[in-house]
């Protein structure tokens, strides 16, 4: 008899995810049969930044989220460069690199080892980790040793990964360095000779010590490269220009589609946002973000997230990591939770080898930054990667001010709702079909979303308040 579970929230994830699985026994393996997922915040960063000087852009959608905000700043002056057509200074261009290449080092290895390894072998003897309530940890005692030992020092390489983009971000996170036209630092010598001790510290650290940890879980758990497939479609923006232009990028632009030979390209006017499972106005379903709104509809009959449902060309499509070393070539081994571990682990290792190549462009002397003038009228699209996968910021100015602006981020493609067609997203499609040995404790469930890092924290809540509460109300005059 089918039985459905719901895990709600799912933990060690970035915001509020709740997964709604129906478990029987298919061909005499217990496994997923259905499964829904469902983003319980709203996203409203659209509507805060209407009416605004576009110069504000930057700095708000940094608020989207407090581990990848570095992204959004980049997607957000990528917008504003191009409705302005601006082309920024090299210096400016390789220190946005740095940054964001901190950040994605930064964010890998938090994602490896303090959110997806705890799926697969006990932490530390003591309280938050214990007791873990997981029925499956099949990892022998030395090496689970060695394996907490590297969570724990992986706690060392993030700060420092941190600190790194803090050199040239001034802080993190949301660096207030990414401006329109250009950067705010200055790349003084000693401050590139700092990022080399950073990189000297984590490139080692990656390079031997992850992707060890890794070999040592696939050596355990060698099933995980047939669970979490997915549909197979794959997704990139590309990020990490390469010259001033952007027509070369450390990751390129491109999508592979299953059943379909080849890499090839990305047509932005393809890319549609689907509402008909949302709590979003209905008349809105199907636009491009160009022209698309947010317009919150709770509740609706049908719909069951508060995530759009992203498509390219009506098909679902999974980004992030996988998906950009695959687009690349860099990594084809398959599509699965494993492959997912394999592959940021590479691109981390990519993206800090570059970095090292990267700090010798610097021109201690040079220009960071060319006059932004706002334009009056204009429209612009910032397509980037955050280390979850694709994101794309679409805005348009009138008389000087923002009447327009749109984000779709990564965790929209991946974790979407069921589209027009009964079409399931991309993590729910990668769940169907998972064994689940024990319905009390459906850990394979939880390490197949936990294998596409989703991250909901793109909104703010929306809460019912208890019975009893104290209401307060916030009016123009003050409280009442």
């Amino acid at each position: 008899m089918a039985t459905v579970k719901i895990l709600d929230p799912v933990t060690r994830l970035e915001g509020h995810l709740k997964i709604e699985v129906t478990v029987d026994v298919i061909g005499g393996v217990q496994q997923v049969a259905d499964a829904r997922a469902t983003g319980t915040l709203f996203r409203g960063f659209e509507i805060l930044l209407q009416n605004r000087p576009p110069q504000d852009a930057p700095h708000i959608t940094q608020r989207i989220c407090g581990v990848c905000p570095v992204s959004h700043g980049q997607a957000s002056v990528s917008a504003l460069d191009a409705a302005a057509g601006l082309t920024v200074p090299r210096n400016a261009r390789v220190m946005r690199n740095l940054v964001l290449g901190a950040n994605y080092i930064s964010s890998h290895i938090l994602h490896f080892y303090h959110l997806a390894l705890l799926d697969f072998v006990d932490g530390p003897a003591a309280p938050p980790w214990q007791p873990s309530g997981i029925n499956d940890m099949r990892v022998g005692s030395s090496d689970a040793g060695i394996l907490i030992q590297h969570y724990l020092a992986a706690l060392d390489m993030r700060r420092k990964a941190h600190e790194m983009g803090a050199l040239f971000g001034g802080r993190l996170p949301c660096p207030p360095t990414y401006i329109p036209g250009g950067f705010t630092t200055t790349p003084r010598a000693d401050r590139i000779a700092q990022c080399r001790t950073y990189l000297g510290a984590l490139l080692p650290f990656m390079e031997n010590v992850w992707l060890s940890d890794i070999r040592l879980v696939e050596h355990y758990y060698p099933e995980y490269f047939n669970i979490g497939k997915g549909y197979g479609n794959l997704l990139a923006y590309g990020v990490f220009d390469l010259n001033d232009s952007g027509t070369s990028k450390l990751l390129g632009r491109g999508r592979a589609t299953a059943g379909q030979s080849g890499i090839v390209p990305v047509d932005v006017a393809a890319i549609t946002e689907q509402v008909v499972h949302s709590w979003y106005n209905s008349g809105d379903s199907g636009l491009n973000p160009a022209a698309g709104r947010t317009a919150p509809q709770y509740p609706k009959e049908g719909a069951y997230s508060w995530l759009k449902a992203p498509r390219y060309e009506d098909l679902p499509y999974e980004v992030g990591p996988l998906a950009r070393m695959w687009v690349n070539g860099d990594y084809r081994n398959g599509v699965s939770v494993l492959d997912r571990h394999w592959a940021r682990a590479y691109e981390a290792i990519k993206i800090g080898r570059a970095m090292s190549g990267w700090l010798d462009q610097l021109d201690p002397g040079g220009p960071v930054a060319v006059p932004y003038g706002t334009p009056s009228s204009a429209a612009g699209i910032g397509l980037t990667e955050a280390p979850r996968g694709a994101l794309g910021h679409w805005l348009k100015i009138e008389r000087g001010r923002l009447n327009h602006y749109q984000i779709i981020t990564p965790t929209c493609w991946n974790a979407s709702p069921t589209d027009a067609r009964e079409n399931p997203g991309p993590i729910e499609k990668a769940l169907l079909g998972t064994p689940v040995r024990d319905l009390d404790s459906p850990v394979e469930v939880v390490r197949v979303v936990h294998s596409f890092d989703p991250c909901l924290s793109c909104a703010v809540h929306v809460m019912r308040p208890g019975s009893g509460a104290n209401l307060i109300t916030l009016a123009a005059g003050g409280m009442v």
